[in-house]
């Protein structure tokens, strides 16, 4: 028996091909009716793609790319820039008691000016985009209280209250709460 990374969705799943076109379409502002109007595809068709429930046919997929303005080969060109480094929160020692001592941990190698930093409430069971199409995210996410889900390129990871992810990246990355719980992180990006 062959393993899901030898059929041709399993293969596809890398591109998230279905998240960047939910991602796509709530940049652009449009609801899922206007973009069947728009592409003269059914709603339930353009609903089953964006939840990667079916994987489109290249016409389909060219089909929205002239609505969106970008070209096949956005849905799977390489990113030329993407690195994620995550570091956990080590909370507790071997004997399961806190640390009672200050330690530090370096986040990023090179900090960057001028800085933003903003905090994110995340509401439960939503998932939005974190980049935006055609630019670089560049920044620190600090997860405050709850978990953080980020997912890209087929990759999900969950980071809890405490941990830490330096992002350098031009892939498109979704962000969100992990599970029934909100989240709320700290987010210092450059520029």
């Amino acid at each position: 028996m062959k393993s899901d990374s030898h059929r041709p969705e399993g293969l596809l799943q890398v591109y998230s091909i279905g998240l960047t076109l939910r991602a796509l379409r709530a940049q652009k502002g449009l609801t899922l009716s206007r973009l069947a109007a728009e592409t003269g595809l059914s709603t339930a068709l353009l609903s089953k793609l964006e939840t990667e429930r079916m994987i489109p046919t290249l016409t389909t997929l060219a089909g929205l790319c002239r609505v969106y303005g970008v070209g096949i080969g956005f849905f799977f060109a390489d990113a030329k820039t993407h690195s994620m480094s995550i570091t956990r929160n080590l909370r507790l020692t071997k004997h399961g008691r806190k640390r009672e001592t200050t330690k530090q941990f370096p986040l990023n190698a090179k900090p960057a000016f001028p800085i933003l930093a903003r905090e994110v409430d995340f509401p439960p069971k939503l998932t939005e985009t974190l980049t935006e199409v055609g630019k670089t995210f560049n920044g620190v996410i600090y997860v405050l209280e709850g978990n953080l889900q980020l997912e890209s390129a087929g990759q999900k990871d969950v980071l809890e209250a405490g941990d830490c992810v330096c992002l350098n990246s031009e892939m498109m990355i979704f962000w969100g709460a992990s599970g029934t719980a909100p989240c709320r992180a700290l987010v210092i990006t450059s520029g």
